[in-house]
């Protein structure tokens, strides 16, 4: 029996010390250093890392939209949550689109440049996989988030990207995909002149 379990230690010392079963061990994960700008404290920046900072929830994010003028603000849409904020940097998030939104996915949410207190959010995520939740189309915000209208596109699926003119807010284009598994008229590039009263379709390639 002394001779058995000298003979099992033996092979567990050798195979714990071959190449090849340390080639399989799981390697620490690499932190991706900050780049840092120029004109910026090099030696300063060079320390930071990222990290997380939350909503700490599962899933992930498409749409993600900072506030001109306030640094520590901003939007994310998340996958299937609905519309979160920020106005801490990220120590903390609360849901402002609960109780407005007829949908959870998000594709894409835009801050005014011109005007902070406009905000658009395109629902239905447009990172496409097998297993997506489909958008009731565009929502706006006049008062920072507080209160959401909803503003048409209603079929439009999937919305990618939102895009608002740097110096007027009511010029905005949307990037459709429509429907993620079927044909769809209401797909492509729109465009409003009139803060989301009506939309024209000004790209459009196939249903």
């Amino acid at each position: 029996m002394k001779a058995l379990l000298a003979v099992v230690v033996s092979v567990a010392s050798a195979a714990s010390s071959s190449p090849l079963v340390a080639q399989r061990r799981p390697q620490a994960p690499r932190v991706a250093q900050a780049t840092v700008p120029a004109g910026m404290n090099a030696p300063l920046l060079q320390a930071l890392e990222y990290r997380s900072i939350g909503p700490f929830r599962g899933g992930r994010s498409t749409a993600v939209a900072g506030v001109p003028g306030e640094p520590l603000t901003f939007f994310m849409g998340s996958t299937g949550g609905g519309v979160w904020k920020t106005t801490d940097g990220g120590m903390a998030w609360r849901n402002v689109s609960d109780g407005f939104f007829e949908a959870g996915s998000m594709g894409a949410v835009a801050v005014a440049e011109s005007d902070p207190n406009v905000v658009y959010a395109g629902t239905g995520s447009a990172c496409l996989r097998g297993n997506v939740s489909t958008g009731v189309g565009m929502y706006k915000s006049t008062d920072a988030g507080r209160t959401w209208t909803h503003v048409g596109l209603r079929d439009a699926g999937q919305i990618a990207k939102v895009r608002i003119h740097p110096r007027n807010p009511d010029l905005v284009y949307v990037a459709v995909v429509g429907h993620a598994f079927g044909r769809n008229a209401e797909r492509g590039v729109f465009r409003s002149r009139d803060g989301g009263k009506t939309w024209e379709k000004v790209l459009f390639l196939s249903d």
